[in-house]
């Protein structure tokens, strides 16, 4: 930590002094640049112990700072899209005595949050929002005369999100005064051109440049008959000039005001500019060059690894949680098996929506590059993409975090299911995630696809029957979806071949006569624990591997009829999911003497902590189970004596 003396004489850090945005205000350039320093040390040591998005938010380290020293939060209102760059801004605003909790339960979380400052002034989650929440905002502010700034932060992988540019566009129709700040961590370019476009960005952001252009096209277009024509000549030779030192063109198309490319770790250079946007009305998109990792080695050098990381050593930058015996994640599991599947079907071909790596397709990528495509941030398309391999005779696969794939909801109803084309969507990181929080968490999945006629809906209950789902999928003539947790598998033995698993029939693991145990994914081995438990206790319970959500097993009336009572256990929310599909077909049955209980996920948004803590919350672990099921047979146990 960089010191300085304070009035007693003792040393401390600057980052001690810093309780809130104001207190940036008196500081120097000098203590701002150390300043940098002291945020990356305390995010490096605090990531490596919880983990986190790591590499997006070193990179915005002094954008952070410059922003925050020349606007006024939260009177001005800063949003970040996404939130994976948003710790620096959560250190300066006041929550940097609480940072070391960061994405621990009942600690602060990972994205922008308004219950935790008035300093975050648009939740965020998923990519592509800041651009439409700030017009909104601004929007808002014009109505009510507020004079405030409106400032969206964006990256540029979050430009590949169609809601972006139909923000960009309605903004520049109305030409509301907002100000982007679109960082660029990726974009090369070399170094003499971007040292002209920062200089000649500088100079036409200027106030005293503003103005002159201003009088300049007063005075021409006020020359009578041919003052609009030399306007026009100049106004294009500027247009030209603007397009040939900077790759604004795009921008300036849609009536934005465009500055830069400029360097994003210059704080002096940030600070000018800021100072002289702020001063400008209408919309104004400022690009800004960053390195993604900055300041930490390893996170630069893969700054992939480094963008979502667990926990790890700093001075290796190894990962902690990886071990030798683990058995290997569904991920995992999911990607080797679409690369043995790819050498089997020359038509199978794997989409993602710039997660690669997340979903586990980066060997099918290697093996397969014509078949194998990553449409960046932008899940809608992705879908519509696959419908139309589909109609070809392909065999697309649409791996999508279970989260993500909620943007694509009108696409998967109209462009896949009405036709009914067999696409196959790999859902990813469903159920509870663990530590990102409710934006992440796959909790509405099973209740939002099975609404939609013809969709297809399975839930492996470990690794091995994962394998053997994708190999159904592949085979089977309609839309189909595969839901499966984020996390290590079970360490099952995997079958050498694979078999088709007949649609819609569950599987019996143990029959009972106290009581039914309905489960579905994630929950059918906590069943399993628990039937063994209770069968200490003298109660004999019998437990079923659904794996079918739609279309059920027409045989469970009938094995439920036999105990009487049915506990249906699952990792989604209740409101429309597998309990719910199970209750609506034993009523469409007539099975009207079965006690049923249900145990999932409740009517809310649940928070971020680690998966099992959360679990075990909601009531959906062994133990609750087990609680749960002695209950429901207690409850009726004296009408079975009776009978």
């Amino acid at each position: 930590m960089e010191k300085k003396r304070n009035k007693t004489g003792s040393t401390r850090s600057l980052l001690d002094s810093i309780n809130s945005p104001a207190d940036l205000k008196g500081l120097k350039l000098v203590e701002l640049e150390a300043l940098a320093r002291e945020i990356r040390t305390l995010m490096i040591e605090t990531v490596s112990r919880t983990g986190g998005h790591l590499a997006p938010s070193l990179g915005v380290v002094e954008l952070s700072i410059a922003l925050h020293y020349v606007f006024d939060s939260p009177s001005d209102k800063i949003i970040w899209d996404v939130g994976h760059q948003a710790y620096a801004h959560k250190i300066i605003t006041g929550r940097r005595n609480r940072f070391h909790t960061l994405r621990q339960y009942k600690g602060i979380s990972g994205f922008p949050k308004g219950e935790e400052s008035p300093c975050d002034s648009f939740n965020t989650g998923h990519s592509g929002t800041s651009i439409s929440a700030g017009l909104g905002i601004t929007t808002a502010r014009s109505i009510k005369g507020d004079k405030n700034k409106v400032i969206a932060v964006i990256g540029d992988g979050a430009m590949t999100a169609g809601m972006a540019f139909e923000a960009l566009n309605q903004t520049g129709a109305t030409e509301r005064d907002l100000i982007v700040i679109l960082n660029d961590n990726e974009m090369s370019i070399a170094k003499n051109v971007g040292a002209l476009s920062s200089y000649f960005s500088r100079k036409i952001s200027e106030p005293r440049f503003v103005n002159l252009k201003k009088n300049l096209e007063h005075f021409f277009r006020s020359i009578p008959g041919v003052g609009e024509n030399i306007f026009a000549l100049l106004k294009k030779s500027e247009d030209s000039l603007v397009g040939l030192l900077t790759p604004g063109m795009l921008f300036e198309a849609l009536k934005f005001r465009y500055i830069g490319p400029m360097r994003g770790h210059d704080l002096n250079l940030l600070i000018k500019t800021f100072r002289d946007v702020a001063l400008l009305d209408g919309p104004i998109l400022v690009h800004v060059l960053t390195t993604k990792g900055k300041g930490y080695a390893p996170a630069e050098e893969n700054p992939t690894l480094f963008h979502g990381v667990g926990s790890f050593d700093i001075a290796t930058g190894l990962t902690k949680n990886e071990s030798a015996g683990d058995p290997p994640s569904y991920t995992e599991v999911f990607g080797r098996t679409m690369v043995e599947l790819g050498a089997k079907e020359e038509k199978l071909f794997a989409i993602t929506a710039a997660m690669p790596e997340g979903t586990g397709l980066t060997e099918f990528a290697k093996a397969y590059p014509d078949r194998f495509s990553d449409v960046g941030i932008a899940e809608q398309h992705a879908v519509t993409f696959a419908a139309g391999l589909a109609t070809e005779g392909f065999k697309p696969v649409v791996a999508i975090y279970s989260t993500f794939l909620q943007r694509s909801f009108d696409q998967i109803i109209h462009d896949v299911c009405l036709p009914n084309l067999p696409v196959v969507f790999a859902l990813d990181r469903g159920g509870i995630v663990g530590e990102d929080g409710p934006t992440h968490h796959g909790l509405f999945d099973l209740s939002y696809l099975r609404i939609i006629p013809n969709m297809t809906i399975m839930a492996p209950k470990d690794e091995n029957e994962l394998r053997q789902m994708l190999f159904t999928a592949l085979s089977f003539h309609g839309p189909i979806a595969i839901r499966y947790p984020r996390g290590k598998g079970f360490g099952v033995p995997m079958d050498k071949e694979y078999k088709k698993i007949p649609i819609g029939e569950a599987e019996i693991l143990s029959e009972g006569e106290d009581l039914l145990i309905l489960a579905i994914g994630t929950r059918v081995h906590p069943s399993l624990e628990a039937a063994r438990e209770l069968e200490k206790e003298g109660l004999s319970v019998g437990v079923i591997n659904c794996r079918f959500v739609k279309p059920l097993d027409t045989r469970l009336p009938q094995m439920a009829a036999r105990t009487g009572k049915v506990l249906i256990v699952e990792e989604n929310t209740l409101q429309g999911g597998f309990g719910s599909a199970i209750v609506e077909y034993f009523t469409d049955q007539d099975v009207s003497s079965v006690k049923i209980k249900r145990l999932g996920i409740p009517d809310t948004f649940l928070e971020h902590g680690p998966q099992n803590l959360l679990r075990e919350q909601c009531g959906i672990d062994t133990t609750e189970i087990v609680a749960e099921a002695k209950r429901l047979c207690s409850e009726h146990e004296p009408a079975k004596e009776k009978a």
